[in-house]
């Protein structure tokens, strides 16, 4: 079993700020890219940043590519501010995995949620 840390700092998007809304933040995050196939795991360890939007999804980095995740259960009790703990069986993180929720001060947990499908964003190759 492989335990995962990840706080929840916004994504190397400057123009991101926890003051926009949650809406903003996602649309903001996803300027200039294009959706792929949903896919149900992703190679956790290859994870460079984590971003929580308030109440909608968690984003993750890998490489250039952003992964929005939509939990199953309780999206809207995601705060930006939180910490994740997810405990996976291998080293991937699925959407069979459970993600713990919690307050950043003396983890105070609040309740597991379950991720969804990993929806994959990519910035489209410059035309020559």
């Amino acid at each position: 079993m492989k335990v995962v840390l990840a706080g929840a700092a916004l994504l190397a998007a400057p123009t991101v700020t926890a003051r926009d809304n949650p809406d903003a933040q996602l649309q903001k995050l996803l300027a200039r890219r294009v959706a792929g196939e949903p896919v149900s795991c992703i190679d956790a360890g290859r994870a460079t940043s984590t971003a929580i939007i308030d109440g909608r999804a968690i984003v993750y980095r890998l490489g250039s590519k952003l992964y929005v995740n939509v939990p199953r259960s309780y999206p809207q009790s995601l705060r930006n501010d939180d910490i994740l703990v997810t405990r996976t069986f291998s080293f991937q993180l699925c959407n069979t995995d459970t993600v713990n929720i919690g307050r950043p001060v003396l983890w105070l947990p609040r309740r597991p949620t379950f991720p969804g499908k990993f929806v994959p964003y990519t910035k489209p190759k410059q035309a020559l």
